[in-house]
This record gives structure tokens, C-alpha cells and sequence, in this order.
């Protein structure tokens, strides 16, 4: 079969791969010469250890290796150019502010003095808390009250390079007072609004409207406040956001250029600025279609590093000045790649079948018609067949939602035609070019299967519900086998909105996803990746779904794992508490109830001590579906 049916060798980076036995391998980046890791594999493992899925399995050499290409690709960069500063990557909590994630990427940056980027008091308080290198930047962003500034002030008593970065000219006001209360000086850092909009979902949070710094006329009134405060000097690091994701490489030179004229201008008003910082936009290519769609990126993260290097390079020569140290926010790159949605199959809803329906004396003439088209059926009639087929069985619904139709029949006739679309489905298969309808594919498309799927998407993949991104999914077995069938995800959600209807494949994005007819006796199980970026922090409790089971894994020698960190997904009884009830006030309440139904409807006491044991075990079980 085609091995390349979800487009793995487009996005796959390197990192996933089909092995020889059909399964998903993982391989690591870091010793590319180990044997790969059968995915299948791993969730059998985890399921012996009593870890069922849906379970979201963290890989730390993807993660790894994400932060050493990145700060890599910069130095190799720098020294192509020729350019003659540094670069400080830092990494914004917000993209995922898990513990076992910011520990480890404090961990693995460390010899790149890899900082952290903060952007509300509690992300502070995150920062503050971890091994960062002494040479690292703590970039705090975003909106601050006195407490989280002097917290800011206080850190670099700790040998912390912590710059705080005004949002708004009130700001600089009350820094000031905070930092002459305290008897410190600040390291301040200016945002400020560029007028270059770029493309992509994050559009808004770019140019001279976008929600957050100073606008050109503000920044001047804080160069001449803190001039007149003596503490221009304090001023060492310029901050521009250009966005999340974003697709195209012409529009990241701009925004350097612009950024870097920007910085010139400020430093010849007498500004110590020595930190240029071009905020996030280092996008991922979920799709691999290596274009300037919202879901891919045209550019490879060495041309990105080039690129910006580059641009600010000559324009710092161009104006005579020294190359300032160049900052990036690059989480969406760092983590995205390092963390994946495993989630197993429950059942299918099928819109076609393969079963004979036979015409019965008496039958209505459309039911009769509807049956025969079967018979005549052939490669040449395939539209025509489906539009006969539509109509037949539509005015048969219609004659049954009048009274003139009974149910039994109404039944044979959606059979008669689910059989129609099976044999159309059949026989498209095998049609050239030549005999191919576009209109045809769309409408089968359109009554693709629905295979409903064991997790939540507003808990695991909001961004998917919220904003149509794409992530790959593909099943991560019987990659061997060619698929039969076409099919859209539901998840457990009483939600119409719990579902993909949009997926990679190997020429692009469909609007349903090719996977296996289910066997009864096997699991079949579906992987989302590239999830580590936003999904964790996004996700909410639609219908009471919690978190998932977590898991971070190492690669090791051999095709085998160590595993190194669980968290336990969300018992029932916790994310009850979520919303404010006492569970323990809840089985008291059930109880006494139980109690009642004893008295008035002569409950045995075995059914009283079952139904109180089995509504205890659900407080502590798991908020998704349980296998037995």
C-alpha cells in the first residue's frame, strides 16, 4: 500500500515513521541511529501499569532536540553572518505552563541560557522558581500591579536577569515608585507597537492595533520620563510581538527591519539598549505543505534563523551600530512537537452497508425503484445512481412523516440505501482519471463514517473546536493495510461541536480521514500530534471530561522507554470539586436517598450496598471511558 497516505514523511520532521510491522514509530532525534519506539507498544506498557487512554504522552527527546536546533540554528546563523552579538532564546510560559514541561525546558536550556518569559504574577512566581542559567533572561510581560513588580525588582537579588518590560506609560509610573520604595534600580524593557500586520489565525496581535505596548508617540514620552528620571540607562531591551504561527517569510524580515529601525531610533535618544526582542512567530508545519497556509509555514527554522539574523544585522551596520543581542519567544516551535493525544476507537457509525434488500409484494413503487438501482448499477452511472438513490429515499422519509409509511419499511428503505453507497464507494476505487467526478467525491465524502473516539476535544484539543487548526492524526497501527474506510471523530462530548471533520493526508487536507474497518476483538487506537503548544492550558470541562492521564517518556537504546514522569488524569470526584460540589456531601446525599428507595419502594439491602459501593467507585474513576 501507499505508506505515505497521511503525508508522515511531509510532517513527520524525522520523528514518526511507519516500522515494518505496520505500527507507528517514534525516533529519537538525539541518536538517530537507535531503533525506533513501536507506539503501540508503549501504550500496551502503560495499560500493564494500569495507565489507560486517552493518555497524553510527552516524549523528552523530542523536546530536547527542539531546543538544541533552535539555539544551534541561531549560533550557526550568527556566525554565517558574520554577525557579532548573541542570542538569548527564552520560552513563554503561557504555550505550556505544565511543571514537568518548564522543568525540563529549564533543564535542557541551560547551556544555551534558555530563559523563560512570563506574563502574569503566577507565571512570575513559576519563573522565579527554576534552575535557569545565571546568564538567562526572565522577560516579564503583560500587565503588572505593585506586588508582581516588586517581586520582579526583588529576583535580582538573586543574581536573576529579570527585565521588566513597560506595557503602558502608568506602568513606568508605578515601577518607579516600586523600585525607589525598595532602594533597587529596574532593568526595564519598552514594548512596542510595529505597523506590519502579518497573515495567519494571529493577525490581530500584530501592527498598530494590537492589544498590548506603546505606540510610537508613547515610547517617546517614556524615553523623556525616564530621562528626566535618570534612568535611561535602565532602559536595555526592546520588545516587538509579530504573532503566533506566523506562515510567511517575507512578512518576519519586514517586521525585523521595522523592529530593527525602531531599535536604532530608541538608542540614538540615548536609550541602553542592548537586548532586541522580536517576541514569538516561529511557526510549526502541522500540514507539511511548506507554504504560507495558517496551519504550515514556507520557511525551514534555518532560514527563519538566517533570515533574522540577517535583516537585523544589516541594518545595525547600515546605521553603525553595535549588533545588539537578538531575543526570540519561540514556545509554538519548542513544544509543539514534543507531546501527542493517544486516544482509542469505541465504535463507528456507518452510513453504507453490504447487505441485500429484496423487494416484497405489496412494496411502495419508489421503495421498488430505490431497490433496483442496485441491479443497475455500473462505473458509468455512478452520479446518477446517487442522485436516484437520494431522491427515492428521501420521498420515501417524507410519505413516512405523513402516516402513509410504516417503520419496518422506512427501515429497508435506509438499507436499501446505505447499499447504493456502499457499492458506489466500492466502485469508485477503481476509476481512473479519466472517470473521476470531483462532484461525486464530495457528495460519498459528505456521508464519510463516524468514529467516535474515547476523549474530549474542548479538553485535550480546544484550539481544533476554537480556531480550525490542524494537527496530524493517523491510527498507530495497520499502517500495512490499505484503509476502507472514510471517516470524521466525534468525541464522548454530548456536543455537536466535538468533532474533526478536517485532517492532514499526504496531498493536503480532506475533509475525512481514511482509517480501518474495526475488528471487534482489537483495540484500534488514533494518535494527535504535535499537540504540546496551548492545548494543555486551553482546554476546559465540557460535560464535566477532565484532564487526561499524562505521561513523559525518554528514548532509549533498542526501540525501548523509560518512563519518566505520571500525572493521574482527573478522577470524577475532582472535577466535581471544580465546579463547586463536595463530593464527600454528595455520597452523604446519595446515601440517604439510597436509604429511602429502601422504605418506599422495597429496595433489597444488597441493592442498597450495591448501588452505594458502585456510586463510590465512580466518584474515584476516571472521567473518560473505562475498558474492563
Amino acid at each position: 500500500m501507499d505508506h505515505d497516505t497521511y503525508g508522515i514523511s511531509r510532517w513527520g520532521d524525522g520523528l514518526v515513521g511507519i516500522l515494518p510491522n505496520g505500527n507507528i514509530g517514534l525516533h529519537d532525534p538525539l541518536f538517530p541511529n537507535n531503533q525506533p519506539v513501536d507506539l503501540a507498544g508503549v501504550i500496551q506498557k502503560l495499560e500493564k501499569r494500569g495507565i489507560q487512554t486517552p493518555v497524553l504522552l510527552r516524549v523528552s527527546n523530542f523536546l530536547e532536540h527542539r531546543i538544541q536546533v533552535i539555539n544551534e540554528s541561531f549560533n550557526e546563523a550568527i556566525q554565517q553572518v558574520g554577525y557579532r552579538g548573541k542570542y538569548r532564546g527564552v520560552f513563554p510560559i503561557k504555550v505550556n505552563q505544565q511543571a514537568h514541561v518548564v522543568e525540563r525546558i529549564s533543564e535542557y536550556g541551560e547551556p544555551y541560557h534558555f530563559g523563560l518569559e512570563v506574563g502574569s504574577k503566577a507565571e512570575l512566581l513559576i519563573a522565579l522558581s527554576q534552575n535557569v542559567n545565571p546568564e538567562a533572561l526572565i522577560i516579564c510581560n503583560g500587565y503588572k500591579d505593585s506586588e508582581f513588580i516588586r517581586l520582579a525588582l526583588l529576583s535580582s537579588k538573586l543574581g536573576m536577569r529579570t527585565v521588566i518590560v513597560m506595557e503602558s506609560v502608568r506602568e513606568l509610573n508605578l515601577i518607579i515608585e516600586v523600585s525607589r520604595e525598595l532602594g533597587i534600580p529596574p532593568t526595564l524593557g519598552v514594548r512596542v507597537k510595529l505597523v506590519n500586520v502579518v497573515s495567519g489565525y494571529w493577525s490581530a496581535t500584530s501592527g498598530d492595533r494590537s492589544s498590548f505596548g506603546l505606540s510610537i508617540a508613547q515610547v517617546v514620552e517614556v524615553v523623556e520620563i525616564l530621562r528626566r528620571e535618570n534612568l535611561l540607562d535602565a532602559l536595555v531591551l526592546q520588545h516587538s510581538h509579530l504573532g503566533s504561527q506566523v506562515p510567511n517569510m517575507i512578512e518576519i524580515r519586514k517586521f525585523a527591519q521595522e523592529a530593527s529601525r525602531l531599535f536604532i531610533e530608541i538608542k540614538k535618544l540615548g536609550a541602553n539598549l542592548q537586548y532586541l526582542d522580536l517576541g514569538g512567530g516561529l511557526g510549526v508545519d502541522y500540514t507539511g505543505e511548506n507554504s504560507s497556509s495558517p496551519n504550515s509555514i514556507n520557511y525551514s527554522l534555518e532560514e527563519y534563523c538566517y533570515s533574522v539574523v540577517e535583516t537585523v544585522g544589516f541594518e545595525m551596520n547600515d546605521a553603525g551600530f553595535d549588533h545588539p543581542c537578538i531575543v526570540t519567544e519561540s514556545g509554538r516551535a519548542c513544544v509543539a512537537q514534543s507531546s501527542m493525544l493517544l486516544f482509542s476507537v469505541l465504535e463507528s457509525t456507518s452510513y453504507e452497508s453490504d447487505g441485500v434488500v429484496l423487494a416484497e409484494e405489496g412494496d411502495h413503487p419508489l421503495l421498488c425503484s430505490l431497490i433496483e438501482l442496485s441491479d443497475g448499477l455500473s462505473n458509468d452511472n455512478l452520479l446518477e445512481s446517487l442522485n436516484d438513490a437520494t431522491y427515492y429515499r428521501d420521498e420515501l422519509r417524507a410519505l413516512f412523516r405523513r402516516g402513509r409509511l410504516s417503520l419496518p419499511v422506512l427501515a429497508r428503505a435506509e438499507r436499501a440505501h446505505q447499499r447504493i453507497l456502499g457499492q458506489i464507494r466500492v466502485r469508485m476505487e477503481s476509476l481512473d482519471d479519466a472517470e473521476w467526478s470531483e462532484e461525486l467525491n464530495q457528495r460519498v465524502q459528505g456521508m464519510a463514517d463516524i468514529y467516535h473516539c474515547n476523549f474530549s476535544l474542548f479538553q485535550s484539543l480546544p484550539d481544533v473546536w476554537a480556531i480550525d487548526q490542524l494537527h496530524p492524526i493517523i491510527p498507530l497501527t495497520r499502517l500495512n493495510e490499505k484503509p476502507d474506510r472514510n471517516a470524521v471523530l466525534c468525541d464522548v462530548t454530548c456536543d455537536s461541536d466535538g468533532r474533526i471533520d478536517r485532517f492532514v493526508v499526504a496531498d493536503g487536507v480532506s475533509d475525512c480521514l481514511p482509517l480501518h474497518s474495526l475488528d471487534e476483538n482489537e483495540e484500534y487506537y488514533l494518535g494527535a500530534f504535535f499537540v504540546g503548544a496551548y492545548q494543555e492550558t486551553l482546554g476546559d470541562l465540557h460535560n464535566l471530561f477532565g484532564d487526561t492521564n499524562v505521561v513523559t517518556i525518554r528514548l532509549k537504546e533498542k526501540g525501548e522507554f523509560e518512563l519518566l514522569d505520571e500525572v493521574e488524569g482527573d478522577t470524577v470526584s475532582e472535577v466535581l470539586s471544580y465546579v463547586e460540589y463536595e463530593p464527600k456531601r454528595l455520597l452523604e446525599k446519595f446515601k440517604a436517598r439510597a436509604e429511602r428507595a429502601v422504605k418506599d419502594h422495597g429496595a433489597s439491602l444488597e441493592e442498597l450496598k450495591e448501588l452505594v459501593s458502585t456510586y463510590r467507585e465512580s466518584l474515584r474513576g476516571y472521567t473518560y471511558y473505562e475498558s474492563d
